[in-house]
């Protein structure tokens, strides 16, 4: 057979955590590559007396549902989000499978090949994969660890009139920056200047760490919304519960919302009753705060644990930011080392990162890599760190 597929393939590249995980099963790679959770936290009795609770009712959760979600979880969610300042119904909200597809959708139903997207430097890797699988061309804006440079965005605005810009304010991916609230005003204030959308991305917004009385609102939040707004937000339950239920919202304007719901249907029809449902429950019958301040609490001792490591290596020229959150740490190397070429030796020594090169829109740091800090145990990650210290001690050495 000869198979004659569509140019768009060419357009899909492998992601390199998934390539790199593919290196990292068995148990003879310690990796801190993945966005991965930590397995021991995970509320598995709370999910499996979730689930119990939903097969007592019978059948429906094994039904067919609608498309915009289970009414009664988006309902729990509305409630959720007017915590944190949002007001919303759930005819401003969709369920998706993840909020990786929320990113895919809204990109589907909103962005023309050949159309710009602002992006920050660096940014989320899966992102600009679905942006260039759409034939969009992602542009990064200038930053720092109080957000992107608004003299650079409005510069950029102008040259390009992108129709979105893509972001993650709170903790973002890979670096774990903050933005200033005068940043997220002012990146706001020269969207809604130039009718550009923004898009984002909230997966880890929870997971703060440091001054527990600092408050970080939502671009979201701050816009007027629903109606009207210039902000489409998306969150997902994967960092905070479980990946594996594989659920996550949006909140934008109705008409957006309903426009995603239509790509939608051509896409799987609905995401999981059944995940969907026993989220529900979990959501009633379960102190998810407490749980998400439990976890919060554990992953900072984890942070706190490999930026101590790194002090104490101390590598000649090695630099790194210390996140407000998240899951993820950034560093830099010394000018010259390549941190793909130096994945392939820590491999031979038993441990994996994810190299920089992939979190860039154009013009890629070579000497950055991203750690995660979340998903191994205190064990692991020592153990973990020598090997990475004989990798990079070793192109330190030959440097």
């Amino acid at each position: 057979m000869n198979y004659r597929y569509s140019e768009r393939l060419g357009t899909f590249s492998s992601s390199a955590v998934r390539e790199i995980l593919k290196l990292t099963q068995g148990d003879s790679i310690l990796s801190f590559a993945g966005g991965l959770p930590a397995e021991e936290h995970f509320p598995v009795q709370a999910i499996s007396d979730a689930f119990a609770r939903v097969m007592e009712q019978g059948t429906k959760a094994l039904q067919y549902g609608l498309t915009e979600g289970y009414l009664p979880l988006r309902q729990a969610l509305c409630r959720r989000m007017e915590k944190k300042h949002v007001r919303v119904t759930p005819d401003d909200m969709l369920i998706t499978t993840g909020s990786q597809q929320a990113i895919d959708l809204l990109t589907r139903i909103y962005i023309d090949p050949g159309d710009i997207i602002l992006v920050e430097r660096p940014t989320y890797l899966s992102a600009l994969q679905v942006f260039r699988s759409y034939g969009a061309v992602p542009i990064s804006v200038n930053g720092d660890k109080d957000g992107l440079d608004l003299a650079d965005l409005e510069a950029k605005l102008k040259q390009y009139n992108p129709k979105m810009i893509y972001v993650i304010p709170t903790f973002s991916n890979p670096a774990g920056r903050a933005w200033s609230e005068e940043r997220r005003r002012g990146v706001l204030e020269l969207c809604h200047r130039h009718n550009t959308l923004i898009l984002e991305d909230d997966p880890y917004g929870e997971l703060k760490f440091g001054d527990a009385s600092v408050e970080y609102r939502s671009l979201f939040s701050l816009d007027k919304h629903p109606q009207g707004s210039c902000v489409v937000y998306t969150s997902t339950f994967s960092k905070t519960v479980a990946p594996g239920l594989r659920t996550g919202w949006v909140l934008a304007d109705p008409g957006i919302i309903a426009g995603m719901a239509r790509a939608k249907q051509a896409a799987d029809l609905q995401s999981s009753s059944l995940d969907q449902q026993t989220l529900h429950q979990l959501l009633e019958h379960f102190d998810l705060d407490a749980h998400i301040e439990f976890v919060r609490k554990e992953y900072e001792e984890r942070k706190n644990l490999l930026i101590s490591l790194l002090e104490q290596y101390a590598w000649p020229g090695v630099t790194w930011e210390e996140p407000k959150g998240g899951m993820f740490i950034w560093l830099h190397l010394p000018e010259g080392i390549d941190s793909g070429a130096l994945l392939k030796i820590a491999v031979a020594e038993g441990a994996a990162f994810v190299p920089g090169v992939s979190f860039f829109a154009e013009e890629p740091e070579l000497n950055t890599l991203r750690m995660n800090f979340t998903y191994n145990d205190t064990e692991t990650t020592i153990e973990g760190m020598k090997r990475l210290d004989r990798a990079l001690q070793s192109v330190l050495v030959k440097g």
